[in-house]
């Protein structure tokens, strides 16, 4: 058999920025939910709600890490570490091919703290073609908590093309046919979503290619009116783990709720919350995610050439080449501008000012950083992107953590810098959301507050402004 699969990484349609986000969501969300899960391995239901019966806007938010990896706050585990694996194995190759997978999985695996018991026992085979006769089957997740990459590679593919790479990489490690098939439904939901679509109003599609004897227990797990109080396979399972996503998905409005929901489930608290983040980030796009989550993304794999490590920057950067785009990069940074106090301990500066402060102080940054601030423990990196019409699918979220961040660090008492790269239109836009929520003034009020106190600023983004005329204090909900 060859195993050489095509993957249309970058064909068809010009990718919009709504389904970049999309992707971006896809992937990171997988990421967000995996860490967010991690220190929750393992325990009972409900378990998540008692340590947060609230959310955590201030300090470092809910990534606490712990569990009994002792895994540091914010780092992913075996699922999103696999998954890695798969996405560079592809982009190294040029396309899918088992046997570059494997050799991506088994050098992870030589060092991986946290490897699931099927993929450890399958990985220990030199060769994947040996590993159907030596692997008992059984349904496990572990196919299905790394396919989410399939969906951005594949972004483009036909169904059948999609059907038949996903399933026979999930037998790689898996061999029971339901772990690769149940890996299958979660990818084809995530690339409905990512393409703008209702996944769940595919459902019935999906459920309709199954094989026969898999179908009955797919169809009752992930009917509409299933909930986790009805009785199912674990979580561990592929079957429990994907209904118990789904359910977490479907039954919410937004990418927090989902998560949490999935989370409060326990036991295999991190896999449940990487197919949920995954399937919520393809529907709500990365903008929805919150930053006190994102910001805070580590992990690291072995690779075949050696230790590689990953951040939330990196894992953006893997999804752009899945999608088969060029990253861009900043301009040219120009002398520091900042930080100057523009509110009692609220400061605006451009990049390389905000690099200057302290490490105590929280930081709020809008563009891509680098390592700047990796010795600042308290602070946000929020996506948004200073180009106008649809380069910010939903503003709104993203303006509105901004701002939730602002409040909870000045509450807690710290000096907080804002700054983008050059201090101009995204440090002007989230400080004059923030003086419009806490003063009840106009956008061109705020305009001419943050005019005469910080020189950077100008407001020639006019999806901006209009924005914030038209649209912000609706966007500016309580978190759930």
């Amino acid at each position: 058999m060859n195993t050489n699969q095509p993957t249309p990484t970058g064909s068809g349609p010009t990718i919009s920025h709504p389904v970049k986000q999309r992707a971006l969501g896809a992937v990171i969300g997988a990421a967000v939910g995996d860490a967010l899960g991690a220190p929750f391995e393992f325990e009972p239901a409900g378990l998540y709600p008692r340590r947060f019966p609230k959310p955590v806007i201030g300090g470092t938010g809910e990534m606490i890490g712990g569990g009994d990896f002792h895994w540091e706050p914010g780092e992913f585990t075996d699922d999103t570490q696999m998954g890695i694996a798969l996405a560079e194995s592809i982009l190294a190759n040029g396309c899918y091919s088992h046997d570059t997978a494997w050799q991506w999985f088994r050098a992870w695996a030589a060092t991986a703290s946290d490897v699931g018991a099927t993929t450890r026992a399958s990985l220990r085979n030199p060769d994947w073609r040996r590993v159907a006769n030596h692997i008992q089957r059984g349904a496990g997740n572990g196919a299905l908590m790394r396919s989410f990459p399939f969906a951005v590679a594949l972004l483009h593919a036909d169904p059948d093309t999609v059907k038949d790479i996903v399933v026979r990489h999930g037998a790689l490690t898996h061999p029971d046919p339901a772990a690769g098939w149940g890996a299958w439904i979660a990818v084809e939901l995530c690339r409905h979503a990512i393409h703008g679509k209702d996944p769940f109003t595919q459902m019935d599609t999906l459920l309709d290619r199954l094989p026969t004897d898999l179908r009955p227990l797919f169809e009752q797990l992930l009917a509409a009116d299933w909930t986790p109080e009805s009785e199912h396979p674990s979580n561990g399972s592929v079957w429990g783990c994907l209904a118990e996503a789904v359910w977490a998905v479907r039954t919410t409005d937004t990418f927090e709720d989902a998560l949490t929901a999935a989370i409060a489930l326990g036991h295999d608290a991190d896999t449940v919350g990487c197919v949920t983040g995954a399937i919520a980030g393809a529907i709500h796009g990365i903008q929805t995610i919150p930053s006190r989550w994102t910001t805070y993304i580590n992990g690291r794999i072995d690779s075949p050439t050696g230790p590689r490590i990953y951040r939330t920057a990196d894992l953006q950067r893997l999804t752009t080449s899945l999608l088969g785009l060029n990253e861009t990069s900043d301009e040219v940074l120009e002398h520091a501008a900042g930080p100057v106090e523009v509110a009692p301990r609220l400061y605006a500066a451009d990049l390389l000012g905000a690099a200057t402060v302290p490490t105590d102080w929280a930081v709020v940054s809008l563009c891509r950083t680098g390592h700047r601030f990796d010795g600042h423990p308290v602070r946000r990196q929020v996506f948004l992107i200073d180009q106008e019409g649809d380069h910010n699918p939903s503003l709104g979220d993203a303006v509105g953590d901004t701002v939730r961040s602002i409040d909870a660090f000045l509450a807690e008492g710290r000096n907080v810098v804002v700054h983008c790269h050059g201090g101009r239109s995204r440090t002007g836009l989230a400080l004059k959301a923030w003086k419009m929520h806490a003063s009840g003034i106009t956008e061109r009020e705020a305009h001419q507050w943050l005019a005469s106190r910080w020189h950077r600023y100008h407001d020639q983004n006019r999806s901006f402004v209009e924005f914030l005329r038209n649209d912000w204090r609706p966007a500016l909900r309580p978190t759930s």
